[in-house]
């Protein structure tokens, strides 16, 4: 209604005022020189609004509203005819962005890019918010509105791998070693020199191991950073990928995209005492970050390792077992499901191995990989141990294909195993869904 009131205004000075104002102009061209004529022709729009009275102006204020449609001009058309004049500073502000074509000196205003926060729609950010998000953070911010408008969560991108994650580095199998009956370890040197020479990665990093022309599977690094003259990958024989790299020998090519995935936060294990748990393949991502805590072992307290298997044949690494037993900087406990000749070390499930260790929870981590029944009931057991969830880590390996969040394959409860792990700690897994 307010739209049609200030229209039947607006003609209503149209009628009246309009004639006045022609006439004013037209005989101030008669007296302008010829130069001055063809200046004003230039910019005609300019010096009408110079010198048509007030209400000539006012009464040209709904054309500008029907053109425009801005909420601004709705506004300025019913203001009365004594304050019409200011109505071109009124144009300027950032409420009438579209109305300022009529004003030719002034068209310039809205070009910037940087919109003022009046202008901001409810739930996006404003400039100052954009800008002093970006000077706090390093990497790009990306403010995305709650679904209810309220608040704005900053969004920090993911890392990528450089190059072309696509492309895997070709590579040429080293050493090929059997582990068990169905665990081998590749031992992997990239063929670019300068490439192998240059490959950096941080212990839980994963790699996707491709077979020319049967496909590839993810593995993790399982050696610590400063091995460089070779990547290891253990891999357990489960399907056509697996079968495939279990046919390989020494010599023959491979494909290697990484490092991918997230890594463990060592760093934040600084000064605390470390307890692993290993359960079969699962005691390969155990080892690289193992292996990186002992070469620092200064930074860390306590370090203490449970590996176990269904017999003494089923454990992985066996060639590396005495060794780490003797250490005397880590604390190592094997174990086994069932009594077998010859084993002179703890028999019995590894959660229940962990509940006659008791080790103490007060500033201490606790990691642990292996099959899934086996760290389901793990987890139970550092429950009863009183282990904080924030202090117990894990890694899961839920279909992961593309190993860069571009299938969707393994996205579970927002995330991606590939992108946001494999890593986790057990209060992540609490927020995700059941099924895992």
């Amino acid at each position: 209604m307010a739209t049609k009131k200030a229209s039947g205004k607006a003609k209503k000075a149209t009628s009246t005022k309009k004639p006045a104002a022609k006439k004013a102009v037209k005989a101030e061209v008669k007296e302008a020189q010829a130069p001055a004529a063809a200046k004003e022709a230039k910019a005609p729009a300019v010096k009408e609004e110079a010198k048509v009275p007030a209400e000539a102006t006012k009464a040209e204020a709904p054309a500008v509203k029907e053109e425009a449609k801005a909420p601004a001009v709705k506004e300025e058309a019913e203001v009365p005819a004594e304050t019409a004049p200011e109505a071109p500073k009124a144009e300027a502000t950032p409420e009438a962005p579209k109305a300022e074509p009529a004003e030719a000196p002034k068209a310039e205003a809205p070009k910037s890019e940087v919109k003022n926060d009046a202008d901001a729609p409810k739930g996006e950010a404003s400039s100052e918010e954009i800008q002093g998000a970006e000077k706090k953070v390093s990497a790009k911010i990306v403010l995305k509105p709650n679904p209810d408008g309220s608040k704005l969560t900053p969004v920090v991108p993911r890392p990528m791998i450089q190059g072309n994650p696509y492309k895997p580095y070709v590579a040429t199998v080293a050493e090929v070693i059997r582990e068990t009956h169905n665990i081998v370890t590749l031992r992997l040197v990239i063929d670019d020199p300068e490439a192998m020479k240059n490959f950096t990665y941080e212990p839980g990093q994963v790699g996707q191991v491709s077979v020319f022309g049967v496909g590839e599977s993810t593995f993790v690094i399982n050696t610590p950073p400063s091995q460089k003259d070779y990547l290891q990958f253990s891999v357990m024989q489960a399907g056509e990928v697996t079968t495939a790299i279990h046919g390989l020998c020494q010599g023959d090519k491979v494909g290697v995209r990484a490092p991918l995935g997230r890594p463990f936060p060592y760093r934040d294990w600084k000064g605390k005492n470390v307890f692993f748990i290993g359960g079969g393949i699962g005691m390969a991502p155990i080892r690289t970050i193992m292996l990186h805590l002992l070469e620092n072992k200064a930074d860390y307290g306590k370090i203490s390792l449970l590996y176990g298997g269904k017999s003494p044949q089923d454990l992985a690494y066996s060639y590396e077992l005495e060794d780490w037993m003797a250490r005397p900087d880590l604390d190592c406990t094997l174990t086994i499901d069932r009594e077998a000749e010859g084993w002179k070390h703890k028999v019995g499930l590894i959660p229940n191995v962990l509940r006659e260790l008791k080790p103490s929870p007060d500033n201490c981590i606790a990691v642990l990989c292996g099959p899934p029944i086996m760290i389901r009931f793990t987890l139970q057991a550092l429950d009863e141990l009183g282990f904080d969830h924030e202090n117990v880590y894990t890694t899961l390996e839920k279909r992961m294909k593309c190993g860069i969040g571009i299938c969707g394959r393994c996205g579970i409860g927002g995330k991606y195993v590939c992108l946001d792990g494999p890593v986790f700690s057990q209060k992540e897994l609490d927020n995700l869904p059941p099924e895992l």
